[in-house]
């Protein structure tokens, strides 16, 4: 590619990582999912470092941006301990462990490799379009007094229930890279009925937590550009301040269905990519 093309692709990386903070300041979720395909597909990552990195920039992002929330009170300090947790010792588990130990070459079809990138960017894609499916899906939470309770660990839902989600919720975030607040947001809200302020705060703060655990994991594995990944957080700082501000001003109602048919297009771009175009 020409040097114009190298410099243009990442002049649209950096404009996407401030669309990702925002996204992230306005319905504390969600945005995370694009960060990975901007360093695969314009920065021209390995899956592998891009899912690395992903988790820094996202982490490090969502640390700034919950700030705004715990000033406000909208953290559920309980439901971050209890979820945060279990799901903390699986994404390093994950990104020590897991990711590195897998095979260069899974299997061959005819011509075709199932290689390392391919597999983690298929299961990217799936989670994508699992993500832009719950943003796109209107949902009726049910606002009966009775139905209602302020702290996690007052919620009936059992324990162990919510263990294995937050498991399920770090094993993602460790193996995409992605923060998983579209999972933990929902779960916050329609679950355990936290309101939603406090569930985008909780949410940032979980996310913050996870990704930067899981990005130590990383740590001796590959060669790490801090150059980029500071250039590329702070521009994501950017964002998500900008989203906290004006979050007030802007139903996130309105604006998930939107950027939930941009996830789509997104999910089934990675897969063409990776499954039908050499």
């Amino acid at each position: 590619m020409c040097k114009f093309g190298l410099i243009l692709e990442t002049i649209i990386a950096y404009c996407l990582f401030l669309l990702i903070g925002l996204i992230l300041g306005l319905i504390g979720g969600g945005g995370s999912i694009l960060s990975v395909p901007v360093l695969v597909y314009l920065m021209h990552y390995p899956a592998e470092e891009a899912t690395g990195y992903s988790l820094f920039i996202v982490g490090l992002t969502s640390l700034i941006g919950a700030f705004a929330f715990i000033k406000r009170g909208d953290i559920s300090f309980e439901s971050l301990v209890q979820f945060a947790v279990p799901s903390l010792i699986t994404v390093f588990l994950v990104r020590k462990f897991l990711i590195p130990g897998l095979a260069e070459v899974f299997f061959s079809i005819g011509n075709f490799n199932v290689t390392k990138q391919v597999f983690i960017m298929t299961v990217f894609a799936i989670l994508i379009l699992f993500s832009s499916i719950s943003m796109i899906k209107k949902h009726k939470l049910n606002y009966r007094h009775e139905a209602m309770w302020e702290e996690f660990s007052k919620s009936p839902i059992p324990i162990y229930f919510v263990i294995l989600l937050a498991v399920f919720v770090g094993f993602l975030t460790g193996f995409v890279g992605a923060g998983g607040g579209f999972i933990i947001v929902p779960v916050l809200l329609f679950f355990l009925r936290v309101p939603v302020k406090k569930s985008i705060g909780t949410s940032l703060c979980i996310i913050a937590l996870n990704s930067l655990i899981g990005f130590t994991g990383n740590l001796g594995h590959f060669d790490i550009n801090w150059s980029v990944l500071l250039l590329a957080s702070s521009i994501c700082i950017i964002g998500i301040l900008v989203g906290n501000l004006i979050s007030p001003k802007i139903s996130a109602n309105k604006l998930k269905p939107a950027f939930g048919w941009f996830s789509l297009i997104v999910g089934i771009f990675v897969i063409i990519k990776e499954l039908f175009i050499p």
